[in-house]
């Protein structure tokens, strides 16, 4: 399998594919091309018969010899990975659980489009002092209110959203980078929640790899100002 992603320091998507992928336990190679650098989508061809990616990041690429799939969003990666290795390496065994862990999966693929504009993915900057719009910060409290219930329902088992690591904890892991990165106050399960994502082994690996980056993308940088 060839795991085709962007930038480490910004590409939120690419994140959640790269997690899916270690989660899944399957060897993969990591092709790695600099979001909108000089022949963006030509470098994404290059890696092969891409074509219904479209240019988009991440890319799954898994070819055994007799058949080829190409899998180019990062939920449907996740799905892809899952019915490989089974699904409950990814999700939740109980229905309740799995049940809320689908939605807010499916709740983070599809919104907070404030949040995403206004504060981009951006690991190895700090911000102080950052103001929000209030579309902005009524998804920060939804997304507070989800993480509140889902460890407060069904955290016992670890300190992840359901527990132990899993889909839920990779779709909302680059929302803590970006809690960390614009320096928002949340309350103590919370944090606690977000300590235990970013010290995970996994994300610490992509982490070093952000801050050794040499590439910087002007319009992720900006700080938000409403």
């Amino acid at each position: 399998m060839k795991l085709i992603i962007g930038n480490k320091n910004y590409s939120s998507w690419s994140l959640r594919g790269w997690l899916a992928c270690k989660q899944a336990g399957l060897s993969f190679e990591e092709i790695l091309v600099p979001m909108f650098g000089e022949d963006w989508e030509a470098k994404i061809r290059a890696e092969g018969d891409l074509t219904p990616s479209s240019g988009k990041v991440p890319i799954l690429w898994d070819s055994d010899g007799d058949s080829e799939a190409v899998v180019w969003d990062s939920l449907a990666i996740l799905e892809y990975l899952a019915d490989k290795v089974g699904r409950d390496r990814f999700w939740p065994k109980e229905a309740a659980a799995r049940a809320m862990a689908r939605a807010m999966v499916a709740e983070m693929h599809s919104s907070y489009l404030s949040l995403r504009r206004e504060c981009p993915m951006n690991i190895r900057t700090r911000h102080e002092n950052v103001k929000i719009s209030d579309a902005t910060r009524q998804d920060v409290v939804r997304i507070l209110g989800l993480w509140a219930e889902a460890r407060a329902r069904f955290g016992s088992g670890g300190p992840f959203l359901f527990g132990t690591f899993g889909a839920a904890d990779i779709f909302y892991a680059p929302v803590v980078s970006r809690f960390i990165t614009y320096g928002f106050g949340v309350p103590g399960f919370a944090q606690s929640y977000m300590q235990a994502v970013w010290t995970h082994d996994w994300l610490q690996q992509w982490i070093a790899a952000a801050e050794d980056e040499q590439w910087v993308i002007e319009q992720y940088e900006s700080v938000p100002t409403a």
